[in-house]
């Protein structure tokens, strides 16, 4: 009987260490409540009058770059007047346009962040100082969109392009003066007024008081005056 008790005892004491091993610890439970709690922080940020959203941002498209020099200059700054050399070549390779091969080989301004250029522009010149050169990788929705600008831009292209910051400014270039028109294109130019005796004409011959062959007048008076006595 008493054996009996004694197997009795030690099965139970088997089962109940296996049930032990068996059973879930709390940690499983801790877990999945700091996952939550780390969700929570993460929407934490959002404005309380926008509606609340659990996920992860993912990126559409993006620009991409490669500093070729960076400038020893003032760091580019937003709202500035940018003054920028550039090449852009389609994705195959093809020229569509530098500011070298524009007359006199002179840089373009703009106004940076003023929508006066594509988008990749607008935002791709963000930590160069002047003096620097960038490589920029312009998706098309930041380019020319779907339609792009046929014939030099296809639809869709991405664009590379080699900017140099010249220089940024506060103010706007002075706009180049051009050379005055004349006030009437069409007419003729006016000749000098001729000088009224040139020093050069020659002096004017005299009069001659030579009489017609046909005059009884003689040429010359007589030599022998009237007789007084014919008086």
């Amino acid at each position: 009987m008493t054996a009996k008790l004694s197997s009795i005892a030690l099965l139970a004491a088997i089962t109940t260490a296996a049930i032990a091993q068996t059973t879930p610890t709390p940690k499983t439970t801790t877990a999945t409540a700091t996952h939550h709690t780390t969700i929570a922080a993460k929407t934490a940020t959002t404005p309380p009058n926008i509606p609340k959203v659990v996920g992860i941002p993912k990126t559409l498209y993006a620009i991409k770059y490669v500093d070729i020099k960076v400038g020893t200059g003032p760091l580019a700054e937003d709202r500035k007047y940018y003054t920028v050399h550039y090449t852009g070549w389609l994705t195959n390779g093809t020229k569509f346009d530098s500011s070298f091969d524009h007359p006199g080989a002179e840089p373009i301004t703009f106004p940076y962040g003023g929508h006066r250029v594509i988008a990749g522009w607008d935002t791709g010149f963000q930590g160069m100082h002047v003096g620097g050169k960038r490589r920029l990788f312009i998706p098309y929705q930041l380019a020319y969109g779907e339609s792009g600008r046929p014939p030099v831009i296809p639809a869709k292209a991405d664009l590379i392009f080699d900017l140099e910051l010249v220089s940024q400014s506060d103010t706007p270039p002075a706009p180049k003066q051009a050379p005055p028109a004349p006030a009437n294109p069409t007419a003729q130019p006016k000749p000098a007024d001729a000088p009224t005796q040139p020093s050069t004409a020659p002096t004017p011959k005299p009069l001659t008081d030579t009489p017609p062959a046909d005059s009884t007048t003689p040429s010359t008076p007589p030599t022998t005056p009237p007789h007084p006595e014919g008086l």
